[in-house]
């Protein structure tokens, strides 16, 4: 959720997600060419509610804002600020081991949050990236996997902040999905694993309806499924699956509407190699 009235979809937040009939249609996809050897790595994004502004967070700890130009349905241009580091509250950068930044959400009054694997945490930003802060850590952030922590975070209509890890440990143990509000962590529901897959984003609609981006690397190339649910872990229907190949790393997901349906827009991480692409990528999802 970017910089949403917390209000809406208040109510339904805590109802169950209603059993719908659900279509998202491929709008299309746009290749960010930047510039800079900080540029690339993207894993997190968030979009205001017009599609107009974006901010982006990547695996060095860098914050990228600025534009999308778009002709109708179409992404055509990205105007965007140099990426800016991430820093501490004393205005020093982030230590060696501490700047994987992975998960960012956007709360109504402009701070940006964002989750960090490596060495596991939530830190909140001011707009601009400094000022950073680090919250309070959840008893259970020690036992994640090494390069596999706080991959998705969202931003629920209560402030709520909701955060998931890559991993949860076997295939065969649900995604824990971990609440944090009024300054105390908690396990909001479970999100069930189903094949490979591996959580690496997620958003919240200003109706409180939970999307998780998922991502499963097959040693040609990456293919990625979206599901969405209730805040209580109800649903879980997919709206996309992706082929083999067809879109590159998409980790970063951002949900706004459009004025027609739901409009989600994701972001490769190209892992700074030549041979990836940073790619956004739009669906519109219509019940």
């Amino acid at each position: 959720m970017r910089l949403k009235s917390l209000c809406i979809g208040a109510l339904c937040a805590c109802l169950p997600l209603a059993a719908q009939a659900a279509e998202a249609t491929y709008l299309g996809s746009f290749t960010w060419h930047g510039e800079g050897v900080n540029f690339g790595g993207f894993s997190g994004l968030e979009i205001s509610d017009d599609g107009a502004t974006f901010a982006s967070t990547t695996d060095r700890g860098y914050l990228v804002t600025g534009r999308l130009v778009r002709a109708g349905d179409a992404m055509t241009a990205i105007e965007a600020g140099a990426p800016v580091p991430l820093m501490n509250s004393d205005g020093s950068p982030l230590g060696r081991y501490e700047t994987d930044s992975e998960g960012l959400a956007w709360a109504s009054d402009g701070t940006l949050y964002v989750s960090f694997e490596g060495d596991h945490r939530l830190m909140a930003f001011s707009a601009g990236g400094d000022q950073g802060r680090e919250l309070p850590r959840a008893p259970d952030f020690a036992a994640l996997q090494l390069n596999s922590g706080l991959e998705a975070l969202a931003i629920g209509p209560d402030g709520a902040l909701y955060a998931v890890p890559e991993r949860s440990g076997r295939q065969d143990v649900p995604f824990p999905v971990y609440r944090f509000l009024g300054g105390r962590w908690d396990v909001a529901f479970h999100i069930p694993r189903l094949g490979p897959y591996l959580a690496v984003g997620a958003d919240i609609a200003p109706d409180g309806t939970f999307y998780l981006l998922e991502r499963d690397f097959v040693g040609i190339g990456f293919r990625s499924r979206v599901r969405r649910f209730g805040l209580d872990g109800s649903g879980g229907d997919t709206l996309i699956e992706t082929h083999t190949g067809e879109f590159d790393n998409l980790e970063g997901i951002a949900v706004w509407h459009d004025g027609a349906g739901t409009r989600l827009t994701m972001i490769s991480d190209d892992n700074f190699r030549l041979f990836q692409r940073t790619q956004l990528v739009e669906y519109r999802v219509t019940d």
